[in-house]
């Protein structure tokens, strides 16, 4: 299959209103998206990213009038998290419109939803027929992808077409809230943080970084996520000894400690989260075997980024 690159949101929705994938731009990562009225498109994304089937997906909206098309039911949590945060990184948890495919939510009766503020992401949007199913443009398991290069690199030849957009600008993929439970419940952190979020509803639970469930209501729960090819081991205070004939990459707010081959000092939790997958994928070009990784304090978007380091060490222990 040959893949084109395109910087035409009219070229791109056309792709997808003909039951195809496509690639596209949001604030936090690229996503691989197909109208979630055709079961046929929605699987070319698992096959295209070798997605487990039981992992849901996203939809994605360009206005609050598409939610009727995706949920049966809002309730005020949702409300009130919609008013304040969307259009923005937020998805919320809904109970699905039975016409909503069971291919976009793995079989369940709930439904992540989600409005990008991205200004390219909108107007790709509004010119689909219908919203639209994305998880994130990458290979399943490894970093997401943050600019169209990472896109191409991965699936160049998996899908038809690439929305080419300027590098995403957080770096994370979006903060989960599944608000179809009482309490609503944070089920993956992002760069709305859980005080920001109880600054609107007080009573949203945090759930567990690590926790793993059989059938997950949010993509990032169940397998190991994020990863480079590199060993990834998490430094949480002070530096690890380091072999100085390690070829090795260190990445954190803190200098670096000696002896490392490529290094991401950052100046703030924001320009580590910018920073952190594009950096895994340098790392990966330039056959880094080992990364070392600054633990962020667990507060802000620290906590999102404690999750995506955590997550992307797990393919150590396997």
């Amino acid at each position: 299959m040959q893949t084109i690159v395109t910087q035409s949101v009219g070229v791109a929705a056309t792709w997808i209103n003909r039951g195809e994938i496509v690639a596209f731009p949001t604030e936090t990562v690229y996503g691989l998206g197909a109208d979630i009225t055709s079961d046929a498109a929605i699987e070319k994304i698992y096959a295209a990213k070798g997605r487990p089937p039981d992992n849901p997906l996203i939809v994605h909206i360009h206005s609050l009038h598409q939610l009727q098309e995706v949920a049966s039911d809002i309730p005020r949590s949702a409300e009130s998290l919609i008013h304040h945060f969307f259009p923005g990184p937020l998805t919320v948890i809904l109970n699905k419109n039975p016409e909503v495919s069971q291919l976009v939510t793995a079989g369940l009766p709930t439904v992540g939803i989600r409005l990008p503020a991205h200004p390219v992401a909108q107007e790709f949007l509004r010119r689909c027929t219908h919203p639209v199913a994305a998880p994130s443009a990458n290979i399943s398991g490894r970093p997401s992808s943050t600019d169209w290069k990472a896109v191409y690199d991965d699936l160049k030849g998996k899908i038809p077409c690439v929305l080419k957009g300027p590098q995403s600008t957080i770096g994370l993929e979006s903060t989960i809230v599944d608000c179809s439970v009482h309490p609503p419940r944070l089920l993956r952190s992002g760069a709305i943080s859980l005080e920001s979020l109880r600054n609107v509803v007080p009573q949203i639970r945090a759930g567990s970084s690590n926790e793993k469930t059989h059938s997950p209501k949010s993509p990032g729960l169940k397998y190991p996520h994020y990863s480079p090819s590199a060993q990834i081991i998490l430094c949480e205070e002070g530096y690890p000894p380091i072999e100085r004939e390690t070829n090795s990459a260190w990445i954190g707010i803190s200098q670096q400690p000696e002896g490392i081959a490529k290094t991401a000092i950052c100046k703030n939790p924001e320009e580590y989260a910018f920073r952190l997958f594009s950096f895994f994928r340098e790392c990966d070009r330039e056959g880094i075997s080992v990364i070392f990784c600054e633990m962020p304090p667990a507060d802000g978007i620290g906590l999102a980024i404690r999750d995506r380091l955590q997550r992307a060490a797990e393919r150590n222990d396997k």
